[in-house]
């Protein structure tokens, strides 16, 4: 049996390469909503992330997301969430 895409969710890359702000289909998937109930809750006010209308569509930021499902932007995977510059770098030369 084959998944649906509220099922399937999103892997952490996929997130975090996601635009800056995106329509409520991808917000779903990424929250494992159903596309009826995903839109159902945004219709009553209820979705857990905040929320732009433009127009007749909704849309979501990346940032708000992400803060949503505690993820870190800046997390890359390895333990360090804030990357260290090279030393080559102007900042080491202050």
């Amino acid at each position: 049996m084959q998944k649906t895409s509220a099922e399937r969710g999103m892997q952490l890359a996929e997130l975090l390469a996601l635009p800056v702000a995106f329509d409520l289909d991808t917000s779903n998937r990424a929250l494992q909503l159903g596309r009826t109930k995903g839109f159902g809750l945004a219709k009553r006010g209820e979705y857990p992330i905040r929320l732009m209308r433009v127009g007749r569509t909704y849309r979501v930021t990346r940032a708000d997301l992400l803060r949503a499902l505690g993820i870190d932007p800046n997390d890359d995977g390895t333990g360090s969430s804030h990357p260290v510059p090279p030393e080559n770098s102007p900042i080491h030369q202050l």
